[in-house]
């Protein structure tokens, strides 16, 4: 079959799969592995070389792995030594040391169990972080976290490379002695630091000056690929030389640019390493033993997730983002079936049980998107519920302005109060949130979902005057929005709207002061823009009231027929011919 035979089944299996697996709320990465399964061998079969797709698809993660070290400056990664070698230590000893116990009360030899539970104990890079980012916690508490044991995982893949000739005999014995290996690892880690601290730099300069946007990506594709196959050469993983590359330039005045060249690759390559993940499962091997492989799979996401679950609570005292912790990376990883692979070469491992394992890893990363959404909207809700904070009960004086959503909008109305000597009492329900802010001295935040009655009459909404709806979240607001105006009515609400169509549906609730959160500022750049351009102060001036006071009219004449995209489009057609004859009304005023 030929190269765009193949590129076409790929795209189409994607572009068919994801769409609905996102509409169900599972997330792109489950369906990225079910077409796998329907396109591989063990499906339709309209793939049969698995081996070739997987290997191409790696690099996928090795770009991904280079922009994650592209956004890890050194300095912040010698900050993160703690998460990074204590927790991600902890848990691969941890894990790596109780799943090879279990081995070896199966039967299996002492090699065998050790290389099975500490290849075992490794998580899946490309799942975790895209889980993650998919919901946009890579910054909390869990997500940090797991960052930092993923990374030291892909350390740990060196130790574990090289244990193996010690724990078996090799089909193809090398001639080459212990330490020659040893000092090619130091040369190659050494060369790619200097290099990229003192070359590559003055090299993208000289890219940047020939000013070919193809020539740049071309180079940065030549790094990422350059790097990754001379770690790999050397036995090192690919991914973690991509990661070192990124870190190096994380400081560079290239990275943006960098960033966007490699992202769209990254993303297109990831895709298509979930796919070979789900090409590559044995569903034959599966259907002759469905018990065992089912046990196994549950018993390996629960042993990982109860060792991650005990550190993240040692560590954050805190239950949620420990149970968050446990569900994200308690899969198996990628470079286990690179793992097992050569432990079968070695004749650690027997390659019926390195099948198995493989089998079991794969479906423990097809498990984990689906374990992560249930987590998310059956678990993590009821949670949070039963979560107490001391800051979740209202203060007890009586404050004139009562703030709901304390983001970029909120942020910016308590800095004038406070400055003013206002009080006001501010809610967001956030807890991450909540903490993060309280770091920079915004003590008087309380934790709590403004849209419940109980919570806005302890937060003695009946005794304000005044309450600011920040809430950056659409439905929250408007349901914030309609229990205010029906059990507060005496409150004067002024409404953060995302967009139009949220200012419509303030509008409807007969809420007035309502102010979109790009127009202000939009309306402030286009007064320097005319000023930029030769106008008066004055007449830019005149020009921007004329404006507002035209789209306000227009925002009330148009508000009621918002359903009707057919009326709105004829009343915009119809204001812009007004606007433009109210200017040149203005102008002829002027001339006259």
């Amino acid at each position: 079959m030929s190269f765009l035979h193949q590129a076409v089944i790929f795209l189409a299996a994607a572009v068919v799969s994801v769409p609905i697996f996102k509409r169900l709320g599972l997330g792109s990465v489950l369906g990225y592995l079910a077409a796998g399964m329907v396109i591989g061998p063990w499906g339709v079969g309209l793939i049969s070389d698995v081996e070739a797709i997987l290997h191409f698809a790696e690099l996928g993660v090795v770009l991904l792995l280079f922009l994650i070290g592209l956004e890890l400056q050194p300095s912040r990664l010698w900050e993160m030594r703690r998460s990074v070698f204590g927790l991600g230590g902890a848990q691969v000893l941890g894990t790596g040391a109780l799943l090879a116990g279990v081995g070896l009360l199966l039967g299996l030899r002492l090699p065998t169990a050790l290389i099975a539970g500490l290849g075992l104990s490794l998580s899946s890079t490309a799942f975790a972080l895209q889980l993650l980012a998919e919901k946009n916690e890579l910054t909390t508490e869990h997500g940090r976290a797991s960052f930092g044991i993923l990374l030291f995982q892909d350390l740990a893949v060196i130790p574990l490379l090289a244990l193996l000739p010690f724990l078996g005999e090799s089909t193809t014995p090398s001639t080459e002695p212990g330490w020659l290996s040893v000092l090619k690892v130091v040369a190659v880690l050494a060369g790619v630091v200097l290099g990229g601290r003192y070359v590559l730099r003055p090299v993208f300069r000289i890219v940047a000056s020939v000013h070919s946007q193809e020539l740049f990506t071309a180079t940065a594709l030549l790094l990422v690929v350059g790097t990754a196959l001379l770690m790999g050469q050397v036995g090192l993983s690919m991914a973690l030389g991509a990661f070192l590359a990124g870190v190096l330039l994380a400081d560079s005045e290239y990275r943006h640019e960098l960033e966007a060249d490699i992202e769209p690759f990254k993303g297109l390559l990831l895709g298509l390493f979930f796919i070979a993940v789900g090409m590559s499962v044995n569903i034959g091997l599966l259907a002759s033993g469905p018990v065992r492989v089912v046990g196994l799979v549950l018993g390996l996401v629960l042993l990982k997730g109860l060792v991650l679950y005990a550190l993240g609570k040692w560590v954050f005292k805190n239950h949620e983002p420990a149970l968050s912790l446990a569900v994200v990376i308690s899969q198996g990883g990628e470079f286990a079936f690179v793992l097992f692979g050569l432990a079968v070469g070695f004749r650690v491992m027997e390659r019926e049980l390195a099948d198995l394992l493989v089998v079991v890893v794969s479906l423990s990363m097809a498990v984990s998107p689906v374990l992560f959404a249930a987590y998310d909207k059956l678990v993590r809700p009821r949670f949070r519920k039963k979560v107490q904070r001391e800051f979740d009960v209202a203060p007890e004086e009586d404050h004139p302005v009562i703030v709901a959503g304390f983001g970029r909008v909120g942020q910016v109305v308590g800095r004038l109060l406070r400055a003013k000597h206002i009080g006001f009492t501010a809610l967001d329900a956030s807890p991450e949130h909540i903490d993060f802010l309280k770091n920079f001295g915004n003590t008087k935040l309380h934790y709590g979902d403004a849209s419940r009655l109980d919570l806005l009459r302890a937060a003695r909404a009946d005794k304000a005057k005044v309450f600011v709806l920040a809430i950056d979240d659409v439905e929250a607001s408007m349901r914030t929005a309609e229990t205010v105006k029906q059990h507060f009515p005496h409150l004067t609400i002024f409404a953060r709207a995302r967009n139009r169509q949220h200012a419509y549906r303030l509008l409807n609730l007969g809420i007035t002061h309502v102010m979109r959160e790009t127009y202000a500022g939009s309306i402030e750049m286009t007064g320097d823009i005319l000023q930029e351009l030769g106008l008066t102060w004055s007449e830019t001036k005149s020009a921007l009231v004329r404006f507002r006071e035209h789209d306000e009219a227009l925002i009330q004449a148009t508000y009621k027929h918002h359903g009707d995209q057919k009326k709105l489009i004829e009343l915009a057609a119809k204001a812009r011919a007004e606007l433009e004859e109210l200017f040149k009304q203005d102008e002829e005023k002027k001339s006259a």
